[in-house]
């Protein structure tokens, strides 16, 4: 199968559009290495979230979902309005506690 193409983005590269909505894009400051990582969470807890049987395992998925957003810069406050070191340590910080709290 062919590789989707990646989404379109906005000329000021804040957001990007899929299906004619407008997402936050991620930080493109967040290393490879750290996004990658920050995905699988982000991933996990969809995932958790789909199969949650109670009330508090949804609660624990949603959070790690919101976690990861806030890391990635796709939500809080937007990463364009952020110094260079507020961003760094948005991520960091963000993932050193998905990590902490879900070990893999």
């Amino acid at each position: 199968m062919a590789a989707k193409p990646p989404p379109e983005k906005t000329p000021d590269g804040h957001f990007v559009v899929i299906n004619g909505r407008r997402w936050r894009a991620t930080d493109p400051d967040v290393p490879e290495e750290a996004a990658a990582r920050l995905r699988r969470h982000l991933m996990a807890g969809r995932r958790g979230v789909r199969d949650a049987e109670d009330a508090e395992a949804e609660r624990v998925a949603r959070g790690r979902v919101q976690g990861a957003k806030v890391a990635l810069g796709e939500r809080g406050r937007p990463w364009w309005e952020e110094s260079g070191e507020e961003r760094r340590r948005r991520w960091e910080e963000g993932l050193a506690r998905l990590d902490a709290d879900h070990p893999e």
